[in-house]
């Protein structure tokens, strides 16, 4: 489990080191809650973006053969969609890695009673519910 310490944000927890008091956690969990859910919106998008780079890729493909354009045209088209579907696996599972990160600060903060109706947490739950589609 993740410490959200203010004084180490990103320090892992261990039992004999739990050294933070509830008011110093707050404004650290906000922050990272802040941080991640932004995190998370971006890769989204981001990934959307490659998806649809390799549908106008694969239109642009299509076109060469139908048009019999010059083999180094088909050669290169067909670089450019092998890039783009590398670029989707690779932002595919740096947004998994960040909706997990996001879901779990998010289950810390609901144990947190004064963080219960906080907007950053509400952001986040809706940035989490975002990129989990």
């Amino acid at each position: 489990m993740i410490s959200l310490c203010a004084r180490s944000p990103f320090s892992f927890n261990h039992p004999l080191s739990n050294s933070c008091t509830m008011s110093e956690d707050i404004p650290a969990i906000r922050r990272s809650l802040k941080i991640k859910a932004g995190s998370a919106k971006r890769l989204f998008k981001e990934h959307n973006l490659y998806r649809q780079e390799a549908t106008d890729q694969q239109a642009k493909l299509d076109k060469f053969k139908a048009n019999n354009a010059e083999e180094w045209d088909i050669k290169n088209a067909t670089r450019m969609l092998e890039e783009s579907n590398k670029m989707i696996v690779d932002s595919a599972s740096r947004l998994g890695k960040a909706v997990a990160d996001l879901r779990d600060v998010l289950v810390s903060a609901k144990k947190i009673p004064e963080l219960a109706e906080d907007e950053e947490l509400m952001k986040a739950e809706e940035a989490l519910e975002e990129a989990s589609v």
